[in-house]
Protein backbone atom coordinates (compact mmCIF):
# COMPACT_ATOMS: atom_id res chain seq x y z
CA UNK A 1 0.00 0.00 0.00
CA UNK A 2 3.04 2.38 0.61
CA UNK A 3 4.29 1.95 -2.46
CA UNK A 4 1.34 2.53 -4.04
CA UNK A 5 0.70 5.77 -2.12
CA UNK A 6 4.32 6.97 -3.36
CA UNK A 7 4.08 6.40 -7.14
CA UNK A 8 0.71 8.20 -6.66
CA UNK A 9 2.29 11.56 -5.08
CA UNK A 10 5.15 11.55 -7.56
CA UNK A 11 2.47 11.62 -10.11
CA UNK A 12 0.83 14.27 -8.62
CA UNK A 13 3.54 16.67 -7.83
CA UNK A 14 5.46 16.10 -10.87
CA UNK A 15 2.49 17.54 -12.97
CA UNK A 16 2.80 20.34 -10.02
CA UNK A 17 6.69 21.03 -9.75
CA UNK A 18 8.91 18.56 -11.21
CA UNK A 19 12.03 17.61 -8.87
CA UNK A 20 15.15 20.38 -10.33
CA UNK A 21 16.88 17.22 -9.98
CA UNK A 22 15.85 15.71 -13.21
CA UNK A 23 15.94 18.94 -15.05
CA UNK A 24 19.29 19.19 -17.25
CA UNK A 25 22.05 21.97 -15.25
CA UNK A 26 20.43 21.82 -12.20
CA UNK A 27 17.90 24.65 -14.13
CA UNK A 28 14.10 23.71 -12.82
CA UNK A 29 11.53 21.67 -15.61
CA UNK A 30 9.00 23.99 -17.97
CA UNK A 31 6.29 23.73 -16.53
CA UNK A 32 4.03 24.55 -19.40
CA UNK A 33 4.95 21.06 -20.67
CA UNK A 34 2.50 20.06 -18.15
CA UNK A 35 -1.04 20.83 -20.18
CA UNK A 36 -2.71 20.92 -16.83
CA UNK A 37 -0.87 23.35 -16.03
CA UNK A 38 -0.20 25.24 -18.65
CA UNK A 39 -1.94 28.67 -17.99
CA UNK A 40 0.19 28.83 -15.12
CA UNK A 41 1.51 32.67 -14.95
CA UNK A 42 5.70 32.87 -15.57
CA UNK A 43 7.18 34.90 -13.10
CA UNK A 44 8.36 38.38 -14.62
CA UNK A 45 7.46 40.18 -11.35
CA UNK A 46 10.82 41.75 -11.17
CA UNK A 47 11.90 41.81 -15.16
CA UNK A 48 11.48 45.12 -15.30
CA UNK A 49 13.45 48.00 -13.69
CA UNK A 50 11.65 49.42 -10.60
CA UNK A 51 12.62 52.98 -9.42
CA UNK A 52 12.00 52.23 -6.16
CA UNK A 53 11.02 48.79 -5.07
CA UNK A 54 8.69 48.23 -2.10
CA UNK A 55 8.54 45.62 0.50
CA UNK A 56 7.50 42.10 -1.27
CA UNK A 57 3.92 41.54 -1.07
CA UNK A 58 2.24 38.21 -1.58
CA UNK A 59 -0.52 40.28 -3.49
CA UNK A 60 -2.45 39.58 -6.80
CA UNK A 61 0.51 39.40 -9.10
CA UNK A 62 2.69 37.53 -6.94
CA UNK A 63 -0.10 34.95 -6.51
CA UNK A 64 -1.01 34.52 -10.49
CA UNK A 65 2.67 33.66 -10.86
CA UNK A 66 3.80 32.21 -7.47
CA UNK A 67 4.06 28.44 -8.54
CA UNK A 68 6.30 29.07 -11.13
CA UNK A 69 8.08 31.40 -9.03
CA UNK A 70 9.26 29.18 -6.09
CA UNK A 71 9.25 26.52 -8.72
CA UNK A 72 12.27 28.53 -9.77
CA UNK A 73 13.25 29.84 -6.43
CA UNK A 74 13.41 26.75 -4.09
CA UNK A 75 15.57 24.22 -5.03
CA UNK A 76 14.18 20.97 -4.82
CA UNK A 77 10.80 21.58 -4.59
CA UNK A 78 9.19 19.13 -5.89
CA UNK A 79 11.38 16.90 -3.97
CA UNK A 80 10.32 18.99 -0.56
CA UNK A 81 7.02 18.32 -1.42
CA UNK A 82 6.78 15.10 -1.39
CA UNK A 83 8.90 14.30 1.64
CA UNK A 84 6.25 16.95 3.28
CA UNK A 85 3.27 14.63 2.09
CA UNK A 86 5.32 11.31 3.18
CA UNK A 87 6.00 13.00 6.53
CA UNK A 88 2.69 13.67 7.23
CA UNK A 89 1.11 10.60 6.02
CA UNK A 90 3.09 8.69 9.21
CA UNK A 91 2.41 11.37 11.56
CA UNK A 92 -1.70 12.14 10.92
CA UNK A 93 -4.12 10.55 13.22
CA UNK A 94 -7.41 9.55 12.15
CA UNK A 95 -9.84 11.93 13.81
CA UNK A 96 -7.76 15.05 14.05
CA UNK A 97 -7.02 17.74 11.82
CA UNK A 98 -3.68 18.51 9.62
CA UNK A 99 -3.08 22.28 9.41
CA UNK A 100 -1.41 24.29 6.91
CA UNK A 101 0.17 27.28 7.80
CA UNK A 102 1.01 29.68 5.33
CA UNK A 103 -0.31 27.79 2.50
CA UNK A 104 -0.37 29.72 -0.56
CA UNK A 105 -1.83 28.41 -3.94
CA UNK A 106 -2.27 25.14 -1.57
CA UNK A 107 0.49 23.08 -2.97
CA UNK A 108 1.34 21.20 -0.08
CA UNK A 109 -1.92 20.24 0.75
CA UNK A 110 -2.50 18.98 -3.09
CA UNK A 111 0.83 16.61 -2.22
CA UNK A 112 -0.37 16.03 1.33
CA UNK A 113 -3.51 14.79 -0.17
CA UNK A 114 -2.38 11.91 -2.49
CA UNK A 115 -1.25 10.39 0.81
CA UNK A 116 -2.81 11.44 3.89
CA UNK A 117 -5.75 9.29 5.41
CA UNK A 118 -8.61 10.88 3.12
CA UNK A 119 -11.06 11.03 6.61
CA UNK A 120 -8.53 13.77 7.80
CA UNK A 121 -9.93 17.37 7.06
CA UNK A 122 -7.21 19.97 6.41
CA UNK A 123 -7.09 23.57 6.99
CA UNK A 124 -5.11 26.13 5.29
CA UNK A 125 -4.31 29.74 6.86
CA UNK A 126 -2.96 32.54 4.85
CA UNK A 127 -2.71 36.21 4.88
CA UNK A 128 -3.60 36.81 1.28
CA UNK A 129 -6.95 36.30 0.30
CA UNK A 130 -5.51 36.26 -3.24
CA UNK A 131 -3.36 33.94 -2.40
CA UNK A 132 -6.57 31.76 -1.10
CA UNK A 133 -8.25 32.50 -4.10
CA UNK A 134 -5.89 31.10 -5.99
CA UNK A 135 -5.61 27.68 -3.84
CA UNK A 136 -9.44 27.43 -3.96
CA UNK A 137 -9.42 27.57 -8.02
CA UNK A 138 -6.22 24.99 -7.89
CA UNK A 139 -8.47 22.72 -5.85
CA UNK A 140 -11.80 23.22 -8.09
CA UNK A 141 -9.54 22.58 -11.27
CA UNK A 142 -8.17 19.39 -10.08
CA UNK A 143 -11.20 18.06 -8.30
CA UNK A 144 -10.15 18.19 -4.64
CA UNK A 145 -12.69 15.76 -2.66
CA UNK A 146 -11.23 15.83 0.66
CA UNK A 147 -13.09 17.98 3.56
CA UNK A 148 -11.17 21.28 4.04
CA UNK A 149 -10.99 24.87 5.21
CA UNK A 150 -9.61 28.01 3.89
CA UNK A 151 -8.76 30.76 6.46
CA UNK A 152 -7.23 34.05 5.65
CA UNK A 153 -5.28 35.62 9.12
CA UNK A 154 -2.26 36.86 10.10
CA UNK A 155 0.09 34.42 11.60
CA UNK A 156 1.94 37.24 13.48
CA UNK A 157 -1.30 38.19 15.39
CA UNK A 158 -1.83 34.69 16.94
CA UNK A 159 -4.42 31.84 15.84
CA UNK A 160 -6.23 29.47 17.39
CA UNK A 161 -5.06 25.77 16.71
CA UNK A 162 -6.80 22.97 17.89
CA UNK A 163 -7.19 18.69 17.59
CA UNK A 164 -3.61 19.15 15.40
CA UNK A 165 -1.80 16.26 14.37
CA UNK A 166 0.32 17.91 11.89
CA UNK A 167 1.28 21.59 11.17
CA UNK A 168 3.36 22.53 8.39
CA UNK A 169 5.06 25.79 8.12
CA UNK A 170 6.79 25.39 4.52
CA UNK A 171 8.51 28.77 4.01
CA UNK A 172 6.52 30.47 6.16
CA UNK A 173 8.54 31.02 9.54
CA UNK A 174 10.62 33.23 7.87
CA UNK A 175 7.90 35.72 6.74
CA UNK A 176 6.82 36.55 10.33
CA UNK A 177 8.71 38.90 12.26
CA UNK A 178 11.06 37.54 14.76
CA UNK A 179 9.26 39.24 17.57
CA UNK A 180 6.14 36.84 16.97
CA UNK A 181 8.05 33.99 15.69
CA UNK A 182 8.17 31.95 19.61
CA UNK A 183 4.64 32.99 20.22
CA UNK A 184 3.46 31.14 16.62
CA UNK A 185 5.40 28.58 17.04
CA UNK A 186 3.75 28.13 21.17
CA UNK A 187 0.39 28.20 19.40
CA UNK A 188 1.26 25.77 17.36
CA UNK A 189 2.84 23.12 20.03
CA UNK A 190 -0.09 23.45 22.44
CA UNK A 191 -2.66 23.04 19.77
CA UNK A 192 -0.55 19.77 18.82
CA UNK A 193 -2.53 16.80 20.35
CA UNK A 194 0.62 14.17 22.27
CA UNK A 195 2.89 12.68 19.40
CA UNK A 196 1.90 15.57 16.71
CA UNK A 197 4.11 17.20 14.71
CA UNK A 198 5.26 20.01 13.39
CA UNK A 199 7.04 20.14 9.79
CA UNK A 200 9.09 23.07 9.16
CA UNK A 201 10.59 24.09 5.84
CA UNK A 202 13.08 27.35 5.75
CA UNK A 203 15.46 29.66 4.41
CA UNK A 204 18.00 29.61 6.53
CA UNK A 205 21.62 31.08 7.63
CA UNK A 206 25.04 29.57 7.72
CA UNK A 207 26.42 29.07 10.83
CA UNK A 208 29.46 30.74 9.94
CA UNK A 209 29.73 34.07 7.53
CA UNK A 210 32.33 32.42 5.48
CA UNK A 211 29.65 29.66 4.21
CA UNK A 212 26.74 32.10 4.14
CA UNK A 213 28.56 34.34 1.58
CA UNK A 214 29.43 31.11 -0.40
CA UNK A 215 26.33 29.66 0.20
CA UNK A 216 24.55 32.76 -0.91
CA UNK A 217 26.67 32.60 -4.01
CA UNK A 218 25.59 29.42 -4.63
CA UNK A 219 21.70 30.25 -4.76
CA UNK A 220 22.20 33.41 -7.23
CA UNK A 221 23.81 30.75 -9.75
CA UNK A 222 20.99 28.47 -9.20
CA UNK A 223 18.38 31.34 -9.73
CA UNK A 224 20.50 32.17 -12.85
CA UNK A 225 19.87 28.70 -14.01
CA UNK A 226 16.72 29.14 -13.62
CA UNK A 227 16.57 32.69 -16.23
CA UNK A 228 16.44 34.91 -14.17
CA UNK A 229 18.27 37.76 -14.82
CA UNK A 230 20.57 39.63 -13.06
CA UNK A 231 18.31 42.85 -12.45
CA UNK A 232 15.51 40.09 -11.65
CA UNK A 233 17.82 38.69 -8.88
CA UNK A 234 18.78 42.08 -7.28
CA UNK A 235 15.34 43.81 -7.55
CA UNK A 236 14.10 40.74 -5.20
CA UNK A 237 16.51 40.63 -3.07
CA UNK A 238 16.25 44.44 -2.27
CA UNK A 239 12.61 43.43 -1.82
CA UNK A 240 12.63 40.88 0.59
CA UNK A 241 15.35 42.64 2.73
CA UNK A 242 13.03 43.60 5.77
CA UNK A 243 10.12 41.04 4.89
CA UNK A 244 11.97 37.69 4.79
CA UNK A 245 14.39 37.37 7.98
CA UNK A 246 15.78 34.06 7.83
CA UNK A 247 17.63 32.64 10.83
CA UNK A 248 20.82 30.02 11.64
CA UNK A 249 19.57 26.50 11.60
CA UNK A 250 20.43 25.93 15.42
CA UNK A 251 18.50 28.93 16.08
CA UNK A 252 15.24 27.58 14.63
CA UNK A 253 15.97 24.50 16.67
CA UNK A 254 16.62 26.34 19.41
CA UNK A 255 13.04 28.11 19.08
CA UNK A 256 11.40 24.92 18.67
CA UNK A 257 12.75 23.06 21.81
CA UNK A 258 12.47 26.59 23.49
CA UNK A 259 8.55 26.06 22.98
CA UNK A 260 8.63 22.33 23.80
CA UNK A 261 9.19 20.00 21.33
CA UNK A 262 11.36 17.05 22.05
CA UNK A 263 12.43 15.54 19.51
CA UNK A 264 14.09 17.43 16.10
CA UNK A 265 15.75 16.16 13.45
CA UNK A 266 16.53 17.50 9.88
CA UNK A 267 14.92 15.74 7.05
CA UNK A 268 16.22 17.99 4.26
CA UNK A 269 18.98 20.17 3.89
CA UNK A 270 20.69 22.29 0.80
CA UNK A 271 22.79 25.48 1.31
CA UNK A 272 20.49 27.39 2.78
CA UNK A 273 17.52 25.41 2.70
CA UNK A 274 16.55 23.29 5.58
CA UNK A 275 13.52 21.05 6.10
CA UNK A 276 12.61 20.12 10.04
CA UNK A 277 10.50 17.94 11.58
CA UNK A 278 9.70 18.31 15.46
CA UNK A 279 7.29 16.35 17.83
CA UNK A 280 5.16 16.77 20.52
CA UNK A 281 5.94 14.40 23.79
Amino acid sequence: MAVFRVLRVIRVLRDLYSSTALAPNGAAPNLSTFPKFAAMGKDQVFREEIEKASDFKFGANVARVFDDMVNRSVPFYGEIQRMMAELAADHASEGSFVYDLGCSTGTTMIGMDTMVDPNIKFIGIDDSQEMLDKCKAKFDEIGFKRKYELRCADLGQGIKIDNASVVVLCLTLQFVRPIYREKLVRDIYNGLNPGGSLILVEKILAEESNFNRDFIKYYYDYKRRNNYSELEISQKREALENVLIPYKLSEDISLLRDQGFAHCEVFFKWYNFAGLIATKK
